[in-house]
């Protein structure tokens, strides 16, 4: 037990108690890696087998890190642990358990862009029109929907208008496709499994008693499936114990709820609770600014963080005229910091709410010289030369995949033209089989010419070759001899432009992926790793020894630190920036939650942001600082270049302070905040800048809004129409979320 020793009081509580359900509330930076892997260690030590202990992450990168150090705890002890992502993990199971599934072993996995195609292709089966729904729109409702274990069914039973019908003829043909392309979706591993738990108790008995002690980290960001699986496949043995902050749940636009940590106790009786206070991470004037801010929530569990680190820098609020000035100071900001700290470029980081901020920082950074990397960009597996060739692969190990076998068919181009795969795949739909099966059976094809024939046949030849090669060449020699036949580099090279050399380069780490996963796992296959590069999110891929400034949404900061953040935009509209979707009073409290995330991302030095003019959506648009600011109290904080809300020169305004930590009411926010006292700006929850949509003009931002009450007009700029003004009470205007994640 000496190893112990390292942990605090209230980490070395929660590292011992190892029988029954364990709640652990982690604040930021309070250890929480920490004690899972002591926790890990202990149980070993206690004479638990590795097999007997699940670990569940939700990235690659954690699980990882924790395995790491669980093994200098326990060193060769850990084998046999399962330690990973859900989705990971799960997967393993449904592929051993897949004869049970009427699914074959081989199934494809199939990520967002694959799962989106999948979608499209069904609006077509449908004859649904693109301009009059959306498909990503559906594809995103369907992910939710699965993600709160709500079926086609339900949507089929409960359908409406018709809207809500071609909704569930979408969702519902998605569901066969999948079937009939032996694929599942990323949701699908969660919910697949609880089906199968459900038909089959005593595979869920098996997994039970394989499974005595379960770890979760992260729970605050489980959504209503996974913690069923949690609740399922701790059910005998209870010994459950998870780790987590509910000030730190962000992700309720993919499913999470915070609620199954606020309800963790009442679900799991004799629950023991140990709450991690005190932070490793920051100075005592960040962890207080962040603090008061996160105590202006009322849906959170108590508790109040506190560090033994020294006071450090104030918190600095900066403001500037527009979002160019703020590019300009944020850069030289971080190099003052950097050459004052004697720190690296890597140490520091720009966060912001939506991509699209990105921007004005991007063109500083590359007007000053300093290297960065944006970090949620176009990953490596998403480039179209790199998603080709992976679709060969899949389309190898699962003929039945359709997304891939038409990814591929006339690519690179072969002359088998729209009209002829229009005419597959009505073949495909007649006769219930997937593409690929049915390209012997072309000679029924009327009007088909012979060019056309003899191209799909040398396609299908060349797929079935390779298929047969799969056992006799390694992975990474399949690969090598599958580009040189389709002639890809040769082509490459031949058209000569950068733009080519970047793709053969490209390409040539693709291979050095492929033999590098299979060095790191000799039982390695081309499906696992299809598996592995399938499950990769933003963070598992990114390299975090270059020495180079981050850029990144706040969402995807989670779980990171760095010495110096610099935070963006903290407006009114952008942050918060309020959801269509839940209540309003939600939205603002996971919105503080994400604005406090990126707070205690920050070890030594913390800015935030905000300007008085911002361009977006095509025009220049007055901001209007966040009430955030103002909640983050004065202990600590500093004001540096603050000018009058409307003008880019004025008096100084006095910034707006939260009295006592309680929820104010909606009445109360709007008579409090700046923008009030200047013009009303605010109605219902609009203000300016913000973007929305209309059921007749479509999709514009809101300019300016006068009157209030019934009497409230909302002038808006639509990107179809120009601009309208409407009667705000009769417009019926929906929030729309600009893509942030």
């Amino acid at each position: 037990m000496s190893f112990i020793k390292d942990l605090n009081p209230e980490q070395k509580a929660a590292v011992q108690e190892l029988n029954g359900p364990v709640l652990v509330i982690a604040g930021a930076g309070s250890g929480k890696t920490r004690v899972l892997t002591y926790r890990i260690a202990h149980l070993l030590r206690s004479g638990v087998p590795a097999y007997q202990i699940l670990a569940l992450t939700f990235t690659n990168k954690a699980a990882g890190e924790m395995r790491q150090r669980a093994e200098k705890l326990v060193t060769n002890a850990i084998r046999d642990l399962w330690i990973g992502t859900f989705h990971s993990l799960f997967a393993r199971i449904l592929r051993t358990e897949s004869r049970h599934l009427e699914m074959g072993k081989d199934f494809a996995i199939y990520d967002a862009d694959d799962s989106l195609s999948t979608v499209k292709r069904c609006f077509e089966l449908e004859k649904l029109s693109h301009t009059e729904y959306e498909p990503r729109s559906f594809y995103r409702k369907i992910s939710y929907a699965k993600n709160s274990l709500r079926m086609s069914e339900d949507f089929q039973r409960l359908a409406l208008t018709r809207s809500d019908h071609a909704f569930a003829s979408v969702y519902t043909r998605y569901e066969k496709q999948l079937r009939l392309n032996n694929a599942m979706d990323f949701d699908d591993l969660i919910v697949r499994l609880i089906e199968l738990f459900r038909k089959r108790p005593d595979v869920l008995h098996k997994y039970q008693d394989r499974f005595r002690f379960l770890l979760v980290d992260e729970f605050q960001d489980t959504n209503r499936a996974q913690y069923l699986v949690c609740q399922m496949l701790a059910a005998k043995f209870k010994n459950i114990c998870v780790v987590g902050d509910d000030a730190q749940s962000i992700y309720s636009f993919r499913g999470a709820e915070i609620k199954n940590i606020l309800d963790f106790k009442k679900d799991f009786k004799g629950c023991k609770l140990f709450r991690l206070e005190q932070n490793y991470r920051s100075t005592r004037n960040i962890l207080s600014a962040a603090d008061s801010l996160i105590k202006h929530n009322s849906a959170r569990l108590e508790k109040t963080l506190w560090t033994d680190n020294p006071a450090g820098d104030s918190v600095t609020i900066l403001s500037f005229a527009d979002d160019k000035a703020e590019a300009i100071r944020a850069v030289q900001l971080l190099q003052d910091d950097i050459r004052k700290r004697h720190l690296q470029l890597k140490d520091a980081a720009i966060l912001y709410r939506t991509n699209a901020q990105s921007r004005s920082f991007e063109d500083q950074l590359r007007r000053t010289g300093l290297p960065y990397v944006i970090v949620g960009g176009i990953r490596f597996y998403e480039r179209k030369e790199i998603k080709d060739l992976l679709a060969y692969l899949r389309l190898l190990v699962n003929p039945n995949d359709d997304t891939a076998c038409l990814r591929v068919i006339n690519t690179p181009s072969r002359g088998i033209g729209e009209t002829t795969i229009a005419k597959l795949k009505a073949l495909a739909e007649n006769q219930g089989q997937s593409l690929f099966l049915l390209l012997d059976k072309i000679s029924v094809l009327e009007g088909l010419q012979e060019r056309s024939k003899k191209a799909i046949q040398s396609f299908a030849q060349l797929i079935r070759k390779y298929k047969g090669l799969i056992d006799k060449l390694s992975p990474e020699e399949l690969l090598r001899s599958l580009v040189d036949e389709l002639g890809i580099i040769r082509t490459l090279r031949e058209d000569g432009s950068p733009e080519s050399f970047d793709r053969i380069g490209n390409i040539e780490e693709l291979y050095s992926s492929l033999a590098d996963y299979i060095s790191e796992n000799p039982d390695g296959t081309i499906q696992t790793y299809l598996e592995t590069v399938t499950l990769v999110n933003d963070i598992d891929v990114w390299d975090d020894t270059k020495n180079v400034i981050t850029l990144m949404t706040l969402h995807s900061s989670k779980g990171l630190e760095f010495p110096i953040i610099f935070i963006a935009g903290v407006e009114e509209g952008i942050l918060p920036l309020i959801q269509g979707n839940g209540s309003a009073d939600d939205n603002i409290e996971e919105e503080r939650r994400l604005c406090y995330v990126g707070m205690t991302r920050a070890k030594d030095k913390l800015y935030l942001s905000r300007c008085s003019s911002r361009y977006r959506y095509g025009t220049h648009q007055l901001q209007v600082e966040s009430r955030f600011i103002g909640e983050m109290g004065t202990v600590g904080v500093e004001r540096t270049g603050y000018q009058s809300q409307f003008h880019n020169v004025g008096s100084i305004q006095k910034p707006f302070h939260s009295s006592v930590y309680r929820k104010k009411t909606k009445d109360e926010h709007r008579q409090t905040h700046p923008a009030y006292e200047e013009q009303s700006q605010i109605a219902d929850g609009f203000i300016p800048g913000m973007l929305v949509s209309h059921e007749t003009f479509g999709r514009g931002s809101i300019l300016e809004i006068n009157g209030s009450g019934d009497n409230a007009r909302v002038t808006v700029r639509f990107e179809s129409v120009g601009i309208k003004r409407l009667i705000l009470k009769y417009a019926n205007l929906k929030t729309v979320d600009p893509d942030f994640h």
